[in-house]
C-alpha cells in the first residue's frame, strides 16, 4: 500500500490503533498460570468490538486470532491450552483488517522478572526495532533498515534470523514490498517510495539464525534454529520525506 491522502492515512491509524490495543491489553493480562487461548480471547474480544477482523485468520485460515509464541516458538504460534510459566518469553503478534486496511504489530515480554539475559534480550530487541525504525525515510534504500539493525545487533553481540523478514502491509497482510531484509543484505537494491507502507519487524536472537517449522508441523509455529532465544518487535510504518509515521505505538 502507497498512502496518497489522508483519508487513507487515517483509515491505516484506526487499524494500527485497534493492534496496538489489542497487543497492550493482553501484554497487561500476562501473568503465571493464564493459557494462552485466554490470552488470545482478551485480543479477539478487542478486534470484534471495534469491527475489526483477525488478518491471520482472514488470510491463512489461521486457526486463532493473534498468534501467540512461547519460548522455543519464535513465531506464528497458535493459541491453545499452554499454560504460561515465570520465566517465559512470550511474543504476541496482532494483525488485523480494518475497512480494507490491515496492520500488523508484535512485541516480546518476559514474564516475571526472569533470566537477566532474557530480560537484556527483551530490551534489546525493542531498540533494534527502532534503529530500523529510524533508517526509514522515503527515497532511502531499503537496505538501510537491515543495515542499522545489523550494527546494533554486531556491537551488543546478538544474532538475527534472517528467514524472517519485514514486509509491506496495508492493502493486504503480506503486500509489496515482500521480503524486506531486516538483517545486512547487499544485494537488496531497492528504494522507498514515498508513503509505502510496511513493517518494521526484526528477530533478535542469542545465537539462532533462522526459523522452521515446528516439529509438531501445524502449519504455522516456527522454532529457531540452533535454539535459541529470541524476540521480535514489531511496527507497521509509513514513509515520508521526514522519516517513519509509525502507526501502532
Amino acid at each position: 500500500m502507497t498512502i496518497e491522502n489522508e483519508e487513507q492515512l487515517q483509515r491505516l491509524r484506526a487499524a494500527g490503533r485497534v493492534c496496538s490495543v489489542a497487543r497492550d491489553a493482553m501484554a497487561a493480562a500476562l501473568r503465571p498460570g493464564i493459557t494462552t487461548a485466554e490470552l488470545d480471547r482478551i485480543g479477539a474480544t478487542i478486534i470484534e468490538a471495534a469491527g475489526a477482523r483477525s488478518a491471520p485468520a482472514l488470510t491463512y485460515d489461521f486457526p486463532g486470532t493473534t498468534c501467540i509464541s512461547v519460548n522455543e516458538e519464535v513465531a506464528h504460534g497458535i493459541p491453545g491450552e499452554r499454560v504460561i510459566a515465570a520465566g517465559d518469553l512470550v511474543n504476541i503478534d496482532v494483525s488485523v483488517e480494518l475497512g480494507g486496511v490491515f496492520a500488523d504489530t508484535g512485541a516480546s515480554f518476559l514474564v516475571g522478572a526472569g533470566d537477566p539475559r532474557l530480560a537484556r534480550l527483551v530490551r534489546d530487541g525493542k531498540r533494534a526495532t527502532w534503529e530500523g525504525i529510524r533508517a526509514v525515510r522515503s527515497g532511502s534504500e531499503l537496505a538501510g533498515i537491515g543495515d542499522a539493525i545489523g550494527a546494533f545487533a554486531r556491537k551488543h553481540g546478538y544474532s538475527l534470523l534472517t528467514n524472517l523478514a519485514s514486509h509491506g502491509v496495508g492493502d493486504s497482510l503480506h503486500d509489496e514490498p515482500r521480503e524486506i531484509p531486516t538483517w545486512p543484505d547487499r544485494s537488496e537494491r531497492r528504494r522507498i517510495a514515498d508513503g509505502l507502507v510496511f513493517t518494521v519487524e526484526p528477530f533478535l536472537s542469542l545465537g539462532a539464525r533462522e526459523a522452521i517449522d515446528a516439529p509438531q508441523h501445524d502449519g504455522f509455529t516456527l522454532h529457531a534454529r540452533p535454539r535459541a532465544a529470541t524476540v521480535q518487535f514489531e511496527h507497521t510504518v509509513v514513509a515520508t520525506p521526514r522519516g517513519a509515521v509509525v502507526v501502532t505505538l
